[in-house]
């Protein structure tokens, strides 16, 4: 969950809103969404526990159809989108464009990065899976130490804020492309049910291991972006897309901005790299239903030709995506998407043996996640309709593609 999203939100988020007490709004509103919709993720997981996420849940619940589409979501948006995101991030932090050599082209060190955090995960899954453990402790240490050399500073704190800007924008509709932006920080919420086949007991510990890590990284990404927007002054922050290494210069110099470029690189290494384990299972998922080429099926573990495919389309994406525009287009598109699926929940009362009683915080967290999520993206696609148009067009493509396959299908051979 801790990847690209939190290392650049704020930095536009403040451009837009002018304020920081706005920015840290939008960051409690969207942790607020994530908890309940990891909660609704998790009533799902108790009882759909095979590997293949949303994909699963709606073709198993709602139709063959609506569950195509949201694994073309998963393809094109939910992991191929979000690795080249996080991959490009990467290289902003990593490789500053001041830094960069004049003989290295702009995007190589992204997509070095995704090469090198795909190919553990093709040749074995628990391998994979215990460096991707292994950088995240490393990365969670070194967010602390950061977190703790700036709280024993407050005479660095500026609490400041920006001037209205010439045009504004009307601050409800800034604060609904935040959150939907912050929505995107907190995506992975949900990526445990991609694997949920290979996981001992997933019917109990896939919900726990949402709840606990959700709640975990929204204490996190609270304290981090409090250090953002209210430590430099505003106007060194706002629209920037390294907001971390902007505040770890401003409190410890050039060795905690190093320090801190390093943290955000083994963040995002790990963001993609948990991106490859979790994506090619929904494209594997889709194949052993007939969805999809049967070639990316899973035999056995791991789907190595699925992760190939992600790894290649998010390449391409990388060469062809920028930064901001990555962030707008997937936030929108990923929320559409989960909506969807926590929607399914109804469904799933309505065939399942599980008395009510058993379904704890129904029906108030996934209503809350409905509601809340679709205000936010219709307030986004009327701000920015340009975003809604390419969410659109991934749905009505899927949707398109799913009648051409089920025809050629069903279709008698001569």
């Amino acid at each position: 969950m801790i990847g690209a999203g939190v290392f650049t939100t704020s930095g536009y988020a403040l451009a837009d809103l002018r304020h920081p007490g706005l920015v840290m709004l939008a960051w409690l509103i969207g942790a607020a969404v994530a908890g309940c919709g990891a909660v609704s993720y998790g009533l799902l997981a108790r009882h759909l526990t095979e590997n293949g996420g949303e994909y699963v849940m709606l073709a198993r619940l709602v139709h063959p159809g609506v569950g195509f589409v949201a694994g073309w979501v998963s393809l094109l948006a939910g992991f191929t989108g979000a690795t080249a995101f996080a991959a490009v991030a990467f290289e902003a932090y990593v490789l500053p464009d001041a830094a960069r050599p004049s003989w290295l082209p702009a995007n190589m060190l992204a997509v070095t990065l995704i090469v090198l955090c795909t190919l553990p995960h093709t040749r074995h899954t628990t391998r994979g899976a215990r460096l991707q453990a292994g950088a995240i402790v490393a990365k969670v240490a070194l967010l602390v130490v950061f977190l703790g050399w700036a709280a024993a500073r407050p005479a660095r704190w500026h609490f400041g804020s920006l001037p209205p800007a010439e045009d504004p924008t009307p601050w409800a509709l800034g604060l609904a492309s935040a959150v939907m932006w912050v929505s995107l920080s907190f995506s992975g919420f949900n990526a445990a049910v991609y694997v949920a086949g290979e996981a001992r007991n997933a019917g109990r510990m896939v919900p726990r291991a949402m709840a606990l890590a959700t709640g975990l990284v929204a204490v996190i990404y609270l304290l981090l972006n409090a250090v953002f927007v209210f430590g430099p002054p505003a106007e060194a922050v706002a629209g920037r897309p390294d907001v971390a290494a902007v505040a770890a210069q401003h409190f410890g110099g050039p060795w905690l901005a190093g320090l801190v470029r390093l943290t955000v690189g083994v963040a995002l290494a790990t963001s993609v790299s948990s991106l490859a384990m979790a994506g090619p299972r929904v494209y594997a998922a889709m194949a052993a239903d007939g969805l999809f080429p049967r070639r990316f099926e899973m035999r056995g573990t791991p789907p190595t030709r699925a992760i190939a495919l992600q790894a290649a389309l998010s390449i391409v994406a990388v060469l062809l995506g920028d930064l901001r525009g990555l962030l707008g287009y997937l936030g929108l598109t990923l929320s559409l998407s989960s909506m969807a699926t926590v929607a399914s929940l109804w469904r799933l009362r309505s065939v399942s043996a599980t008395p009510p009683g058993r379904f704890p915080w129904w029906p108030l967290a996934p209503m809350f996640y409905l509601s809340t999520t679709l205000l936010l993206a219709l307030l986004v696609a009327w701000q920015r309709p340009s975003e809604a148009l390419a969410a659109t067009a991934t749905l009505v493509s899927g949707a398109a593609l799913f009648w051409v396959i089920r025809r050629e299908t069903n279709e008698p051979k001569a």
